[in-house]
């Protein structure tokens, strides 16, 4: 398969993976669809492919091609018509005493400290809470677009919270987050989400890309919770809520 665009100036090839088990539902097989992201034109055409479901994971572009399933539904946050619910207006209050700052996607132990504690006590067992410290820099340092580190600290300068995110023309992109798995009560995700949407507004940016919400996994279900969102289908971005029923395989 080969792509063509006026930012993109010469043709992109897509490859498809070999099926594996799906990490988020039981009992399925994935497979992707992958291009990779090569300077120059990686901003461009990263942009181009984001706005069509695509995500980023180190220097590959990829969204899902699986036989059979739809379930994944890439989404984004419309930023000027955002409102925060009652409950995440608590969220943002409890937490204003963490200050936030982009820095440049470089790893350090500091963070990967941090990401082992989260990965241990969130997701045991996974593929990623078997990453050492070079498969996080790896993660983190391979990004051929402007991607930046936000770090959350406490007033003592303590690292509590880390959002990898990609910067392009129409928002911003929540790659992966992690944060202290202790501070169960103040709902860290959820804040770097807020604060995502925040900065966009502050930048003029109408977006905030959050990757794949999947309506059947506890993991990915969140998603729903920020409104208006919109998912990306055949016919285009649209607005969704817990009514909305993916696509079946033959909408396509």
């Amino acid at each position: 398969m080969v792509m063509d665009h006026q930012s993109v100036k010469r043709p992109q090839f897509f490859f498809t993976t070999a099926p594996m088990p799906c990490p988020y539902l039981p009992g399925r097989m994935e497979r992707k669809i992958v291009t990779e992201l090569t300077p120059p034109g990686a901003d461009a055409l990263h942009d181009v492919l984001s706005r069509a479901g695509f995500r980023r994971s180190h220097s590959i572009a990829y969204a899902p091609a699986c036989s059979g399933c739809n379930a994944c539904v890439p989404v984004r946050i419309v930023t000027a018509e955002f409102s925060q619910s009652r409950t995440q207006r608590k969220v943002w209050a409890a937490n204003q005493d963490l200050h936030a700052t982009p820095v440049p996607a470089r790893a350090t132990a500091e963070q990967y400290a941090l990401f082992s504690r989260y990965q241990a006590e969130r997701h045991t067992g996974s593929d990623m809470a078997l990453m050492g410290f070079y498969d996080y820099r790896s993660m983190v340092d391979e990004s051929p677009i402007d991607t930046c580190l936000l770090e959350f600290r406490d007033g003592d300068g303590e690292l509590k919270a880390v959002c990898l995110t990609d910067r392009m023309t129409d928002g911003l992109s929540a790659v992966y987050s992690f944060f202290d798995p202790r501070l169960t009560d103040r709902s860290l995700g959820t804040h770097m989400v807020l604060w995502l949407v925040a900065e966009a507004r502050r930048l003029g940016l109408p977006y905030v890309y959050l990757g794949y919400w999947i309506r059947d996994s506890r993991k990915m279900a969140y998603k729903i919770r920020f409104r208006p969102l919109e998912g990306f289908t055949s016919q285009g971005w649209r607005r969704i809520d817990e009514t909305f029923v993916p696509e079946t395989p033959a909408d396509r």
